[in-house]
């Protein structure tokens, strides 16, 4: 098993640097079909998150495509969120964690499919500071409640209704995830509810590919990195379909 987790956190970290996802839209399902219980695979996929997008946000910054900025403020939202998510998903069953993943996959999908791709940031719109905040803190109880660190449904709303270029969107859903992942662990370990043996192995092997997803998503243009954002949610969609039917 250690092998097949450690080629996991390798393929996860990857995927996280490339997408700007904190890698449990696609572990979470993995795990599952490893064979875990949906509650330890959350919290695996959460401990996996806090070490992708720390790392990932760093080599972002000193590549200069993270922008802080607003997202200071969604990211305090979402550490709220986070914190409030760990807790929820103590008392939430697995059937309507899977049914509300689901759908949360669906959404993602359907609204990044219908936005127009902006190559620059002359279009960027703004929002409040408080309805930043308030936006992170709703995505974050969604989020950490699903073992995912919130990107997949942030990413769509920068570039379908914020009009941000898709790779400073990428950047920034992969910050938010820092403080969501954070504020989701901490909750966790108030509940006991983490694997650490399986969550370090799939933690320090992400690392490997985040640098290598980073580097990737910087020698590739936006319609393509769209077009793989896309293919990444229909792979998710079909994996966790297969484990809700067989």
């Amino acid at each position: 098993m250690m092998v097949e987790l450690i080629l996991v956190g390798v393929f996860i970290g990857t995927m996280s640097g490339f997408f700007g996802i904190g890698g449990g839209m696609i572990l979470v399902p993995i795990l599952l079909v490893l064979g875990f219980d949906v509650k330890v695979a959350i919290g695996i996929s959460i401990m996996q998150m806090v070490f992708s997008s720390i790392y990932g946000s760093y080599l972002n910054y000193k590549k200069g495509s993270l922008t802080i900025g607003e997202g200071i403020f969604v990211g305090l939202g979402g550490f709220v969120g986070g914190y409030i998510g760990g807790y929820v998903t103590h008392y939430v069953s697995d059937t309507v964690l899977q049914g509300l993943f689901f759908s949360l996959l669906l959404f993602a999908l359907f609204r990044l499919f219908f936005s127009a791709n902006h190559e620059d940031d002359t279009q960027t719109k703004s929002l409040s500071k408080v309805l930043l905040f308030i936006i992170g803190i709703g995505i974050g109880v969604f989020a950490i409640t699903l073992g995912i660190g919130g990107s997949i449904i942030l990413t769509p709303l920068l570039v379908g209704l914020l009009h941000y270029p898709l790779k400073k969107a990428v950047s920034a859903g992969l910050f938010f995830v820092v403080f969501s992942s954070i504020a989701g662990m901490i909750s966790r370990l108030n509940t006991g509810t983490i694997d650490f043996e399986n969550g370090l192995i799939v933690a320090v092997s992400s690392l490997f590919g985040v640098a290598l997803g980073i580097w990737l998503k910087d020698h590739v243009n936006s319609k393509n990195h769209k077009m793989a954002l896309l293919l990444l949610y229909i792979f998710a969609l079909s994996m966790l379909i297969k484990k809700i039917l067989f």
